[in-house]
């Protein structure tokens, strides 16, 4: 693991914006793993500004995201795919066709999980896949659990998960409970990893998840078995280590 120390989060978001700004230029019909919450968003603005200075082109980017709630709309503005279309596609020239992320609307989770595993192979894998890392310890919306479940899933989410993001919603009762996310495997089979975490409240977990035991409990630990994974964190979220 190659562990990079940023000042603050503004350092954070250049420095994760770097690396993937990196991987367009190096391989421009690129496909991004992409993450939504408000640690990626610095490194989104970061990619907007040198595309509009006209030093990225997203033209050829494919893109797949992480994670959808299940029975949300997307014209929803909690929608991940809202989200995305307000932070990044909806401001530089990616091409809408070739970004995806799970249908939260599909009401048969067996067929919403098999569509987007496909998905995920039709464009050929992840070449470099973007990750914030839960207070508990997940990634995307694999929460602490008995087992690593490979693959794209519904998951129940846990009731810390559900507690902070009721930041984003008018109560606890309208966040939604469910979500579809990728799994381990599909996590693991990126070519490339990029973890962004910043703030000495998740001093504990990066601590935890990157030098503790690898346990489904801790769904990030098992990123200590992937050969290429980039840590971005500011020194208050390396303060533990």
């Amino acid at each position: 693991m190659n562990i990079v120390r940023a000042k603050d989060y503004q350092d954070m978001s250049k420095k994760a914006a770097g690396i993937i700004a990196s991987q367009i230029i190096m391989k421009p019909n690129c496909v991004l793993g992409l993450a939504t919450g408000s640690t990626p968003i610095g490194a989104y603005e970061n990619l907007v500004e040198w595309y509009q200075n006209g030093d990225l082109d997203f033209s050829k980017v494919s893109s797949v995201n992480l994670d959808e709630y299940r029975g949300i709309t997307r014209e929803n503005d909690q929608s991940y795919y809202y989200f995305m279309n307000k932070n990044l596609f909806g401001k530089v020239n990616i091409d809408k066709a070739n970004t995806h992320l799970p249908d939260g609307m599909e009401s048969d989770s067996d067929k919403a999980c098999s569509d987007y595993n496909k998905a995920i192979e039709a464009v050929g894998g992840i070449d470099l896949q973007l990750l914030g890392l839960g207070h508990n310890g997940h990634i995307g919306f694999n929460e602490p659990s008995e087992e690593f479940v490979p693959d794209t899933h519904c998951v129940d989410l846990a009731p810390s998960t559900i507690e902070a993001n009721k930041r984003f919603f008018a109560s606890y009762d309208d966040v939604p409970k469910q979500a579809y996310t990728m799994g381990i495997r599909n996590i693991m089979l990126a070519r490339k990893v990029l973890v962004v975490v910043s703030g000495e409240d998740k001093a504990a977990i990066v601590r935890d998840a990157f030098f503790g035991p690898i346990t489904p409990k801790v769904q990030a630990s098992v990123l200590q078995l992937h050969p290429n994974v980039t840590l971005v964190a500011d020194e208050a979220a390396l303060s533990l280590i």
